[in-house]
């Protein structure tokens, strides 16, 4: 699956930490979307949530904007090309899915304790 638009508009490289992928944690990024079509052909877009590593892969984590009720997370294999360009690669065996969420349970728990942890310091500022 190819699509051929930019994950960011910052030029700063890294590849981790902001959660657009960028990682230079120095400005916000506007929500990012992508429209993926599934096995059956049904397109759906989605926001991207995290690109993150396991191993030596990258990996990307999609959230489908219509039935967010249902919570479900699409999770792919990422491969970015020097053009800008990316793939989503299929995630082929149980082990490797398995591997990759646990990672993305760390990074959904690290984002709750942030979010807490914001919460805490606009209550202390609002005293």
């Amino acid at each position: 699956m190819n699509e051929d638009k930019e994950l960011h508009d910052c030029e700063c490289g890294d590849d981790e930490g902001c959660g657009c992928g960028c990682g230079c944690g120095d400005h916000d990024h506007e929500e990012e979307i992508m429209t993926i079509t599934l096995e059956d052909g049904k397109e759906v877009d989605c926001a991207i949530i995290a690109i993150f590593p396991v191993e030596e892969k990258e990996y990307i984590a999609l959230l489908p904007l219509e039935n967010q009720e249902d919570g479900e997370v699409y999770l792919y294999g990422f491969e970015e090309y020097e053009d800008g360009t990316f793939e989503l690669l299929s995630i082929e065996s149980d082990e490797e899915y398995e591997k990759v969420t646990k990672a993305f349970d760390e990074i959904l728990d690290e984002a709750e304790l942030d979010e807490l942890l914001d919460e805490e310091e606009d209550l202390e500022d609002e005293e």
